[in-house]
């Protein structure tokens, strides 16, 4: 009998130990799980300040205005202005 209490207390300080570890790990993985969620929603608000920051960069009044400035570039007189008609049945062809 005293054979089978001892095997009963191993078995039972094994289950426990074995709970212990499971929850320790269990932690350890939530904690990371928020650490992750957290860097995710930094990278959404860095997401969206680079989508307004893409469209001011690309308004067609500042693209004029640099071209404008840095390229002198300019608008043609409307009557050197050429307008091309494309035939419906060819376009997506080679």
């Amino acid at each position: 009998m005293a054979r089978f209490n001892a095997f009963l207390l191993f078995v039972t300080i094994a289950c426990a130990l074995g709970v212990v570890t499971s929850q320790h790990k269990a932690r350890k993985l939530f904690v990371e799980l928020q650490n992750e969620k957290e860097l995710a929603q930094q990278m959404e608000v860095e997401w969206g300040k680079l989508q307004i920051e893409q469209s001011t960069l690309a308004m067609p009044a500042r693209v004029e205005k640099l071209a404008r400035q840095q390229l002198q570039m300019h608008m043609p007189p409307s009557d050197e202005i050429r307008y091309i008609r494309v035939n419906s049945n060819m376009v997506g062809q080679r």
